[in-house]
């Protein structure tokens, strides 16, 4: 290895007798470069993982100028007004400012990286503001509907207008929810994953109209959906205002969520997988069952939970499909039923402070029920694919020794 070495660094330093092109002398030993600018001091590596003190002090000051400087054009020197333009104007000479200001230490790069990222917390901040305000607003709204135990209870049956929140609840609304949500799921899940799954295996001009279709399908107003069923289900074939002909509207406006988004995960799924999969002889069907789903089981469950928000909080095919009811009605196939968004929708239109309290609490329950819906899909769909839950790692472990067992004892069994 040695010898090798020599004749590698004695070729590379000695050109050949009547070549035209010099060549460079190397050295088979890696040296690292200096880290020195111009002047010959040393430059240390840039942490970027946390905000130095730096950082804090060229932000803190450049917000403290915008904002005396907006202070300036809004008060002195023009006869601007208002809490929105000062905002704005405050903001853009903050960005204005922070670029001058880090300008003065970093590199052109680094200033289009700080400002980019002021740029996209902002968006984070105002995302997360105006989410914590709509939950914290509805919450307060509802707050005296909400601690009141029989508002989980009783339904509206025997509720006047008049009637304090001690009198009445909305626990007819949640069952009209969960029945609704419960047949959408079971009509729309199944249908969905197969299109998605079509469309990602199949190639050829049928796939690329249902796609066309599924895309046109996902703008399609809910009013349309509503009175689609309204005028086919209830109006031509005579079937009565039911939980069943609003689950049927809802489905529509989950389907094309549930295949749009399935569609784009299954497409993420690596080739090489399906490749290896059909190397080893399992035809397309185990190879879509066994390794392509549970590949992309985490962003399947994310694009359900999608369909379920987008359906869950539908109104108008509820309205136009199921009907309004202050009672209580579990059978999906008779009678109106109501669910939570129609329930807050008729409450707080009402002029009473008790039934606009309602309504608030509905909206609130609502909210409570996606947030758990979310929680149960991502723990049992949030684990990555290859890892085993406690029951499936115990199985295994129970064949495995099993299969240990089995095999000692056919190896004494031979000799």
């Amino acid at each position: 290895m040695t010898a090798l070495m020599d004749d590698l660094a004695t070729s590379t330093a000695t050109p050949p007798a009547g070549t035209a092109m010099p060549f460079v002398t190397t050295s088979p030993l890696t040296t690292l470069p200096d880290r020195r600018d111009a002047a010959g001091v040393p430059q240390h590596r840039r942490v970027v993982g946390r905000i130095s003190r730096h950082d804090v002090m060229v932000i803190v000051g450049a917000l403290i100028s915008a904002v005396a400087t907006t202070m300036l054009v809004f008060g002195r020197f023009t006869p601007l007004d208002g809490q929105p333009g000062f905002t704005v104007v405050a903001f853009v000479l903050f960005l204005a400012i922070y670029a001058v200001l880090v300008s003065l230490t970093e590199s052109l790069p680094a200033v289009v990286d700080r400002v980019m990222t002021a740029l996209l917390a902002t968006a984070a901040i105002v995302a997360l503001a105006a989410l914590f305000s709509v939950v914290v607003f509805v919450l307060w709204r509802g707050r005296e509907a909400l601690s009141k135990p029989n508002f989980y209870l009783e339904d509206l049956s025997v509720t006047g207008p008049l009637d304090p929140l001690e009198v009445g609840g909305i626990l007819h609304a949640i069952v009209g929810t969960l029945v609704m949500t419960t047949i959408a799921l079971i009509i729309t899940v199944p249908l969905g994953l197969a299109c998605a799954v079509y469309l990602t295996e199949a190639k050829g001009r049928g796939a690329n109209l249902v796609r066309t279709v599924v895309t046109a399908m996902t703008a399609l107003p809910s009013i349309l959906a509503g009175l689609f069923i309204f005028a086919t289900w209830i109006l031509i074939l005579g079937n009565q205002r039911s939980g069943l002909a609003a689950s049927i509207a809802i489905s529509i406006m989950m389907l094309p969520i549930i295949i749009r988004s399935a569609d784009v995960v299954l497409r993420l799924v690596p080739g090489n997988l399906r490749e290896a999969s059909a190397a080893l002889g399992a035809p397309q069907w185990r190879t879509v069952w066994h390794v392509v789903l549970p590949t992309a089981r985490t962003g399947l469950t994310t694009s359900v939970i999608l369909g379920v928000a987008r359906g869950v909080g539908e109104t108008a095919p509820v309205l136009l499909t199921a009907g309004f009811t202050a009672t209580m009605n579990a059978n999906p196939t008779k009678n109106p039923m109501v669910s939570l968004p129609l329930a807050a929708y008729e409450l707080v239109r009402s002029p009473q402070p008790e039934l606009i309290a309602r309504g608030f609490g509905a909206a609130a329950v609502l909210m409570i029920l996606v947030l758990a819906l979310f929680t149960v899909a991502r723990i049992f769909g949030g684990r990555p694919a290859g890892r085993l839950s406690k029951r499936q790692a115990k199985r295994a472990a129970a064949r495995s020794t099993a299969d240990l067992a089995r095999f000692t004892s056919r190896q004494e069994g031979v000799s």
